[in-house]
C-alpha cells in the first residue's frame, strides 16, 4: 500500500508539473503550443523547494573569496616585480663611506667616477645628492631634516650599456683600491630572488585555484545528486514518457546558475572589501616602507572573471552530472 501511495503521489506531481508538452526537436509540444505553458515556457522541476541545496551558496562563497584574494595578491606582486625589473634592469649602485668634510666627499666621488668612466660596459654614472639620500632614508628613520648629523653614505647611480657585459669582480676591486670601503651593489642578485618569490606565488595561486575548482565541482555534484534522488520518481516518469534528457538537464543547469551566482557574487564582494581594507591598513601602518601594490585594468578584469568562472563551472558540472545519471536509466 505504501508503494502504491508513493506511486500515486509521483503521478500526481507529474500531472501538476506537466501540461502535456515539453520542448520537442521542432520546439513545439502537444496541442501546437510552443514550449508548454506560462507563455511558452516549459514546465520546471521544483528544485528550489527541495531543501537539499540551502547551504550550497554558503559553501561556494568562501571558494570565490579565496580565489579572488589569491589572484589579486599574485597579480599585484607580479606587477610590482615587473615595475622593479624595468626600473632596476641594467643598473648598479656604488656606495662610498660617509664623509663629513665636503672636500673629502667630493674627492671620493671623483675617484669613484674616474674608475667607472674607465670601466667597459658602464654607460653613465651620477652621484646621488645629499638631499635625495636623506629622502631615501626618511621613511625608515623619520624626518629628513633630522638626518643632517647622521653619517649618510655617498651613493652613485650607475647605468650599464645594454648587451655589454660588466666584470663586476674587477670593478669592485678597482673601486675599493681607489676609495677604501667602497661597495658595489648589484640589483640583479636580489631582483632574481624577487622573481623567484613571484614565481612561487603564482604556483601557490595555481594550486589554490585548482583546489577551489575541485571543491566547487564536488559541491555542485553533491547538490545535483541530491536533487536527482529527491525528484527521482518524477524524473523516471518523465524519462518513460519520452522527455529528452537535455530538458531535465536544463532544469538543473538553471538551478545551479542561481546557487552559484549567489555564492560567487557574495564571495567576490567580500574579497573586494577585504582588499580595500588591506590597502588602507598597509598605507596607514607602513606608509612608504612597503611598496605600492596595485592592479592594472587587465588585473581587475581577471578578478571580475572569478564569479563568472564559478558560475560556468557549476552549470557545466550540473549538466554533466544529470546527463550521466540519466544515461544509466533503462
Amino acid at each position: 500500500m505504501a508503494g502504491l501511495s508513493r506511486g500515486a503521489a509521483a503521478v500526481g506531481r507529474v500531472r501538476r508539473l506537466l501540461t502535456g508538452a515539453w520542448p520537442r526537436a521542432g520546439g513545439r509540444g502537444r496541442g501546437g503550443r510552443r514550449g508548454g505553458r506560462r507563455g511558452g515556457q516549459p514546465p520546471a522541476l521544483p528544485l528550489d523547494r527541495s531543501g537539499a541545496d540551502r547551504f550550497a551558496p554558503w559553501m561556494l562563497a568562501p571558494m570565490a573569496f579565496l580565489a579572488t584574494l589569491a589572484l589579486a595578491l599574485t597579480l599585484s606582486l607580479g606587477g610590482l616585480v615587473e615595475r622593479w625589473d624595468r626600473g632596476l634592469s641594467g643598473t648598479l649602485t656604488v656606495q662610498l663611506p660617509a664623509e663629513d668634510d665636503p672636500i673629502g666627499r667630493q674627492t671620493a666621488i671623483e675617484l669613484a667616477l674616474s674608475v667607472l668612466d674607465a670601466s667597459p660596459g658602464i654607460a653613465a654614472a651620477e652621484p646621488v645628492s645629499e638631499r635625495r639620500a636623506a629622502e631615501l632614508i626618511e621613511p625608515w628613520l623619520g624626518d629628513a631634516a633630522r638626518l643632517e648629523d647622521l653619517p649618510v653614505p655617498i651613493l652613485v647611480d650607475v647605468r650599464t650599456e645594454p648587451g655589454v657585459p660588466v666584470d663586476l669582480a674587477a670593478l669592485r676591486q678597482a673601486l675599493v683600491a681607489a676609495v677604501p670601503g667602497a661597495e658595489l651593489i648589484d640589483h640583479g642578485a636580489w631582483l632574481d630572488e624577487l622573481l623567484t618569490l613571484a614565481g612561487t606565488a603564482r604556483l601557490v595561486t595555481t594550486v589554490i585555484l585548482l583546489t577551489v575548482a575541485l571543491a566547487a565541482v564536488a559541491t555542485v555534484v553533491s547538490v545535483t545528486r541530491a536533487g536527482l534522488a529527491i525528484h527521482a520518481p518524477v524524473i523516471d516518469i518523465l524519462h518513460v514518457m519520452g522527455a529528452p534528457d537535455a530538458y531535465v538537464a536544463r532544469q538543473f543547469e538553471r538551478h545551479a546558475l542561481d546557487l552559484a551566482l549567489r555564492g560567487a557574487l557574495a564571495g567576490f564582494v567580500l574579497a573586494l572589501v577585504g582588499l580595500i581594507g588591506l590597502g588602507w591598513l598597509v598605507d596607514d601602518a607602513a606608509g612608504a616602507l612597503l611598496p605600492q601594490l596595485s592592479l592594472a585594468v587587465t588585473g581587475w578584469a581577471v578578478l571580475a572573471a572569478v564569479p563568472l568562472a564559478v558560475v560556468a563551472l557549476a552549470i557545466a558540472t550540473a549538466r554533466v552530472t544529470v546527463l550521466r545519471a540519466l544515461s544509466r536509466l533503462p
